[in-house]
């Protein structure tokens, strides 16, 4: 039985991440030289759909005066993380976004392969939340599976998405299982859907952070 939302248990989780989402890696780097950008030397940030906690170790590296918070609505996924994140002084809360909403005030909230697997009305909700969890001036970074403007554009990137996979070491099964959530269990939304929700939940500034295939990252300043 899955233990989490990803297509695998989280004991197996970080030896396939990198086999299932292209350029994995590279959303953690994009997200540390955004936050640069933007000038966070100090205070708080919250990591939501922490995972095994990959990316606050990471992050930690290039921010040692932040103080990190790590969340995850799953219970396997957070004792990994705690696991990890053990020599630094992390709070870790069990909880997804949609019902986070008094933690904070944070400099930085990130959601990375969070929030698509949200139906609208959580989605919603887990991106207000991380509005009024963040100070004023605060900026949010989420990456995501993304959803094309038409149905020819889908069928192209889940093939691609597919073939990826297998040249990283997938198998077809495997590959075909995990192509097979989208639209079930994985819930993407259109860049354009991702910039209105932004901008309706109140942002001042929204952007497209990066964009590749059928994943794309946004950030947004409050």
């Amino acid at each position: 039985m899955r233990d989490n939302k990803t297509s695998q248990v989280a004991s197996e989780y970080d030896a396939n991440v990198s086999k299932t989402i292209p350029y994995y890696t590279l959303f953690h780097e994009e997200t540390i030289k955004l936050v640069k950008a933007c000038g966070v030397t100090t205070g708080s940030w919250l990591d939501t759909g922490c995972g095994t906690g990959n990316f606050i170790l990471k992050a930690k590296e290039h921010f040692n005066d932040v103080q990190f918070v790590a969340a995850d609505p799953s219970s396997s996924m957070l004792e990994i993380a705690k696991e990890k994140l053990s020599d630094m002084d992390t709070t870790c809360l069990l909880a997804g976004t949609e019902e986070l909403c008094h933690a904070g005030p944070f400099e930085v909230v990130t959601a990375i392969l969070a929030h698509h697997y949200l139906d609208k009305m959580m989605r919603e909700k887990a991106t207000h939340n991380c509005y009024a969890m963040l100070k004023l001036g605060g900026v949010y970074i989420t990456f995501e599976t993304i959803r094309p403007g038409t149905d020819k554009g889908t069928k192209i990137g889940l093939q691609r998405w597919r073939d990826t996979q297998m040249a990283n070491g997938k198998s077809p099964d495997s590959a075909d299982k995990h192509i097979s959530r989208y639209g079930t269990e994985l819930l993407p939304i259109t860049i354009d859907s991702h910039l209105m929700l932004l901008r309706e939940t109140g942002f001042s500034i929204a952007e497209i952070l990066w964009v590749s295939g059928m994943q794309a990252g946004f950030y947004a300043i409050k």
